[in-house]
């Protein structure tokens, strides 16, 4: 997880999910500016373009990569907790219910 401070200058906690999806939202306005600026002419604006398609094809692949390699570890912690609380019911029990007794605590003090 990482920090980020946020529109009103608050800490967030930021995952890596939320990375992924900035990181989509950024290659899609790159992708976009690229379609938009396609009929301007000029031997430097031609350069800066296909530098700009050849680092978008590289992030997609990595971002490929990082949802493929995200996706293979919340699979192996769902599979993980499922197994524990297959195997101690009642443990997981109780972590449940004082989980929420501490939650309706704090909620209660608000």
């Amino acid at each position: 997880m990482y920090t980020e401070i946020d529109d009103a200058g608050e800490l967030e906690v930021v995952t890596r999910e939320k990375l992924v999806a900035d990181l989509k939202v950024v290659i899609a306005d790159s992708e976009e500016l690229l379609r938009v600026t396609a009929s301007q002419a000029g031997e430097k604006i031609a350069e800066l373009r296909v530098k700009a398609e050849e680092h978008i094809r590289g992030a997609k692949v990595r971002l490929a990569h990082a949802e493929e390699a995200l996706m293979v570890r919340t699979k192996a912690a769902a599979r993980a907790t499922d197994d524990y609380v297959r195997a101690n019911p009642w443990r997981a029990v109780g972590v449940a219910a004082g989980a929420g007794l501490v939650v309706g605590l704090l909620i209660g003090r608000r």
